[in-house]
């Protein structure tokens, strides 16, 4: 690594990550395809219902597993990666307790009528019943990918993934298992991942460990303010499909959340690209700022932001061209009024990925630096504090067009604000 020039790496890293981090957000892909081939709009509308909870499951892990990977990188203490895990298994504990018991109670509070009740509540308790998996596959990932060894973190989602849509058309077809079918393929695949991953830890070169040790909560606490803008990001998403759920469904009734839902599901694969640069370059970031060399932490903020903005011009240009052939694979009825309206809302929403890329690189670029403060304020600007207020503002101005331009609206003014703080930090 020290003889690696620092574009070699970057390339390395972010093109590694990139891949893991669709493998993650291809296991809602997934679902999103084979429920929508197998059960139809109904079943699409359950899952995007239960979407956020499983936004607060991606977003802890990473939160635990970037805070904590941020820190080894920056100071190599030897008892991160069990503080880690304790932390880890706490939360997720507590999040699969909540699944077992209130499932029906959480589908309802998300916004399930009596027609997609059951269906969410059973995705909602098998996914939170596997908080334990996800959040350890995160935690894991950010640490082999620290390590050295992005690679294996690369093939160990890239399996998990294939594992899931395998299992998802075992669940969905033959076993006729319906959504819950679907749920259980993707609680599968982290622990698909974490298998291939646990070989990492019985290299010679490994330099992370798990400790006799009891939980030390000052470290706990550090974890959590280095990595509380990647929950927040993630969180962001979940609060975003929540609102738009609830104006949605007083706009357009299921058929608007349906279409909502295969939005919603290609652009968090979109924005896992953004994750997965931002991912990429905070070993280098953060190394590269442990050992003072300012002008290397510079240059990878520069091309994470440049590739960001790249990708996301390219993403544009494929699905306003090939908006239709993309919503038919999920439009099972041929329902022309889901179509209609997945496309137009398609066409104006992925607007929004050049904002969200500076935003989401940014955000996590700050944390990478020990900077946690300007990190927060983006992240909380964009999960809460702008959008919230946004999506009521323009639904109620401008309808169904209004709700698919609120995350290019929000995100554009966040952009600005991020720009700023860089200029006046950098």
């Amino acid at each position: 690594m020290e003889n690696v020039s620092i574009e070699k790496a970057f390339a390395k890293y972010v093109v590694l990550n990139i891949i893991s981090m669709i493998g993650i957000s291809a296991y809602i892909l997934a679902d999103t395809v084979f429920i929508a081939r197998g059960i139809g709009a109904d079943g699409l509308t359950a899952l995007n219902l239960a979407l956020p909870l499983f936004n607060v499951i991606q977003g802890s892990g990473l939160m635990i597993g970037m805070g904590a990977s941020t820190r080894f990188s920056i100071s190599k203490s030897e008892v991160v990666f069990t503080q880690a895990l304790y932390f880890a298994l706490f939360l997720s504990l507590i999040l699969a307790v909540i699944g077992f018991l209130f499932s029906d109670n959480l589908s309802l509070l998300l916004g399930a009528d009596e027609v997609t009740k059951d269906m969410t509540s059973s995705y909602l308790k098998v996914i939170l019943m596997f908080s334990p998996m996800f959040m350890l596959n995160n935690t894991m990932l950010c640490f082999v990918r620290n390590d050295n060894n992005p690679k294996l973190a690369m093939i160990a989602m890239t399996c998990g993934s294939i594992s899931n849509i395998i299992l998802d058309y075992v669940y969905v077809f033959p076993m006729n298992l319906g959504i819950f079918g679907a749920a259980l393929a993707t609680g599968t695949a982290p622990v698909v991942s974490l298998i291939i991953q646990s070989s990492h830890i019985w290299r010679k070169k490994n330099s992370f460990h798990v400790k006799a040790i009891k939980p030390i909560f000052s470290v706990i606490k550090d974890i959590g303010a280095l990595g509380v803008s990647s929950l927040i990001s993630e969180i962001s998403s979940g609060v975003v499909i929540v609102v738009f759920n609830f104006v949605i469904l007083g706009l357009a009734g299921n058929t608007g959340v349906a279409a909502y839902g295969i939005i919603v599901n290609i652009a968090l694969v979109i924005i896992s690209i953004f994750t997965g640069i931002s991912e990429g370059i905070q070993p280098l970031v953060s190394r590269s700022y442990g050992k003072g060399e300012k002008d290397n932490v510079k240059k990878v903020y520069k091309y994470g932001v440049i590739t960001a903005i790249s990708i996301s011009i390219v993403v544009y240009l494929v699905s306003f061209i090939y908006a239709e052939p993309i919503v038919t694979i999920f439009n099972r009825e041929n329902d022309p009024v889901l179509m209609n309206m997945a496309v137009d809302g398609m066409k104006f929403y992925f607007t929004a990925f050049i904002f969200v890329g500076i935003n989401v690189i940014t955000s996590i670029f700050f944390s990478s630096t020990d900077n946690p403060k300007p990190a927060f304020i983006i992240s909380i600007m964009r999960g809460f504090v702008v959008i919230v207020p946004m999506a009521f503002i323009m639904s109620r101005l401008f309808g169904m067009t209004g709700v698919w331009w609120t995350l290019t609206v929000s995100e554009l003014i966040v952009s600005c604000f991020s720009m700023f703080i860089v200029r006046k930090n950098i």
